[in-house]
């Protein structure tokens, strides 16, 4: 019979729901029956596209043995981390407080009331590794519970005292300065492995926050080495297994140092964030390599990500037919069945990194590799680019006919957020206006499907509401996408919406002792611990998206709440920044907008006006990290924008682009082919 969990929203917990195991999801009935029963908790934590939690529910939750034990002993709870990142961020930290690595699946032990005492991620069902067996783990806690109760006890509030304290900000508010920017981005560069790109070892990350950190010091600051860093990681990404050569986007991360073989799930997020700095990269050096990652990208996302209704799914899955990577892996003689051509597959094999040894348990993870020479065939330049185009076409549509990956259809705010982040930044640098088109789809999908009568933003969308408030992460990256999207399309009603989230952030997330953001709201279901959110992980913190998007706000507003809160977060935290780069790049970048200021472009002349949609059009050919793009209908006061925005400008005899950067103006731009230059002249005044 199917367990509790086959009436949830969550893909992830109607997988479990066929388990023997007695679950319950995370809520009050579960709470309950743990003190009623005095019996300690069992929480697993995890997520839809995670390899090792199907790994994990395989070997132990479907083995009725396992499953009978974890009943007779514990209340068994499970949680999908991409609806509940409040309860993962607890206890993620209590685990690694433990002594022991984080990540997915997560297994924690808490007593009745939720305070954590021991944890682990996976455990395989025999003991190897080092690793004892999950029922070894299983015997020794619940003898310990029962034989050791005061001990246990104590050593939870022990770890809810250390995890109040290390959340709480280090240090005073300090002054920020160019040279604390230059410290951290000097920290940073420490870390990046100079013969592969990126940052550090195996298993490597793309970690978008501190290249983009690398990038701003590299394209503001002049910093020829963080730039080169920045570069050579993105083009290495690239070339590599850990992006999908025949369909575009971004797997989670790579097994290897090299990016050759990556753990293949795909997640929203991932590919939100780096598009972003692909885009930067193809307008700032013109090589189209970038910017065909970029599209890839998108494309991605259209044909695989987004619902009928326009919003954006959340994940897929490593494995497909039971086996990881199976989707995505090749031999050569698959590839010669795929194209029907000998010459053509050795070209393709040649140009993608294959051999018959293969570079993933006998198949091959493609790759963009240099190319190798055979007897008898030309050298790859002399191939032509259409040759190639046509073969990786021909593997796709062969590969299309395989089984997919599972796609985990949630819905979810903040990540919707940073897809529309991603897609009206595309618009402009790529000038295609579909993407703003698939952009605003997907903010009007939120609006109307993720906000309740009360007008509350949720966190997740299913085929109904879930009933789980949003966090601030979901409020700040919306906020951001709704000031994307504002500068792409020039329309006013996005800059309220933008307004209205970050007036919720500050009214239910802000902590006034730390200044930064808690992840849940002032009147959320309160936990063992509320913690803040402070240090990117997978994404950026609600802290440090919440600076940007004050930010922004305040410069396009004028609204000195804005101002004020951004600047309490760059002082507060400023040391943390410079002592530990790795964990806030993209505080680090809050913190260089803080000291440039924003690189203003206000665009004077009807929205429909060819001449305006032309300079419009323009501010995209040159990348701006900083900038702040404002339109003003001639005659017409903008309520909406700060007034030194638009005093003096409604009345030009044509179309008009101002820019300007602390009060400092150049001459005003009416010819579209002038506009780059004077953006160019503008940003390295800076």
């Amino acid at each position: 019979m199917p367990n509790r969990l086959a009436t949830s929203q969550s893909p992830y917990l109607r997988q479990h729901a066929e388990n023997p195991v007695d679950w319950y999801p995370w809520g009050p009935e579960a709470l309950g029956r743990a003190k009623e029963l005095d019996r300690p908790i069992l929480l697993s934590i995890g997520y839809s596209a995670c390899h090792w939690c199907h790994v994990m529910e395989r070997e132990s939750f479907t083995d009725a043995d396992t499953a009978a034990e974890m009943n007779q002993r514990f209340v068994c709870v499970k949680v999908d981390r991409e609806e509940r990142p409040d309860l993962d961020d607890v206890y993620q930290h209590a685990v690694q407080l433990l002594g022991r690595h984080g990540g997915w699946p997560l297994t924690v032990f808490l007593s009745p009331d939720g305070t954590p005492f021991f944890g682990g991620t996976y455990f395989p069902k025999d003991d190897r590794y080092g690793v004892p067996s999950f029922r070894r783990v299983l015997e020794s806690v619940a003898e310990a519970f029962g034989a050791r109760r005061r001990e246990i006890d104590a050593q939870g509030r022990q770890i809810l005292s250390v995890l109040r304290e290390i959340g709480a900000p280090k240090g005073p508010a300090g002054l920020a300065t160019g040279e604390s920017f230059s410290l951290a981005v000097a920290r940073l560069l420490g870390r990046v492995d100079r013969e592969n790109g990126g940052f550090g070892s195996r298993p490597k990350f793309p970690n978008a926050m501190d290249l983009e950190a690398l990038w701003r010091a590299g394209i503001l600051g002049g910093n020829a080495e963080a730039r080169a860093a920045a570069r050579e990681a993105l083009s290495a990404m690239a070339a590599g297994g850990i992006y999908d050569q025949l369909g575009g986007g971004f797997h989670r991360y790579s097994t290897d140092e090299r990016w050759l073989v990556p753990h293949f799930e795909k997640m929203l997020y991932d590919n939100a964030l780096l598009a972003p700095l692909y885009l930067s990269a193809f307008v700032e050096t013109g090589e189209a390599r970038f910017g065909e990652v970029a599209r890839g990208i998108f494309d991605w996302m259209a044909r695989e990500m987004t619902s009928p209704e326009g919003g954006l799914y959340a994940t897929q899955d490593a494995d497909s037919d039971g086996e990881e990577g199976k989707f995505f892996a090749w031999t050569p003689a698959e590839v010669r069945a795929a194209v029907g051509d000998e010459r053509l597959a050795a070209t393709l094999c040649d140009a993608l990194g294959m051999t018959e040894a293969g570079n993933f348990e006998g198949a091959n993870v493609l790759t963009r590799a240099p190319p190798r020479a055979h007897p008898g065939q030309p050298p790859r330049s002399e191939l032509p680019e259409i040759e190639l185009r046509r073969g990786i076409a021909l593997l796709f549509a062969a590969r299309e006919k395989r089984v997919h990956p599972f796609r985990d259809e949630k819905l979810l705010a903040g990540w919707n957020g940073l897809a529309i982040s991603a897609l009206a930044r595309g618009a402009l640098a790529l000038r295609d206006p579909t993407l703003l088109d698939r952009a605003r789809a997907a903010m009007r999908f939120v609006q109307a499907r993720l906000v309740d009568g009360s007008g509350r933003l949720h966190r997740s969308w299913l085929g109904a509401l879930a009933p789980i408030p949003a966090f601030a992460e979901d409020h700040a990256f919306l906020a951001i996408a709704a000031v994307d999207l504002y500068e792409a399309g020039l329309d006013p009603a996005d800059l309220a919406w933008g307004r209205r989230l970050a007036d919720q952030l500050l009214a239910r997330f802000w902590s006034e002792d730390d200044d930064a953001f808690f992840v849940t709201a002032s009147d959320a279901e309160p936990l063992v611990h509320r913690p803040l959110s402070l240090y990117d992980n997978a994404i950026p913190s609600a802290t440090s998206a919440g600076l940007e998007a004050l930010q922004r706000l305040a410069a396009l507003t004028g609204e000195a709440r804005y101002r004020e809160a951004a600047e309490k977060i760059a002082r507060r935290h400023l040391e943390a920044m410079v002592e530990n780069p790795f964990g806030f790049g993209r505080l680090l970048c809050g913190l260089d907008r803080q000291l440039r200021g924003e690189l203003e472009i206000v665009l004077t002349g009807p929205a429909a006006d060819p001449r305006t949609r032309a300079l419009h059009a323009a501010i995209g050919s040159v990348e701006l990290p900083n900038r702040l793009v404002a339109q003003l209908e001639p005659g017409s006061e903008p309520a909406f924008l700060d007034r030194s925005l638009w005093e003096g400008r409604l009345s030009p005899s044509q179309p008009t682009a101002y820019v300007c950067r602390r009060g400092s103006c150049l001459a005003p731009v009416t010819d579209p082919a002038a506009l780059p230059a004077a953006l160019r002249e503008a940003r390295s005044a800076s």
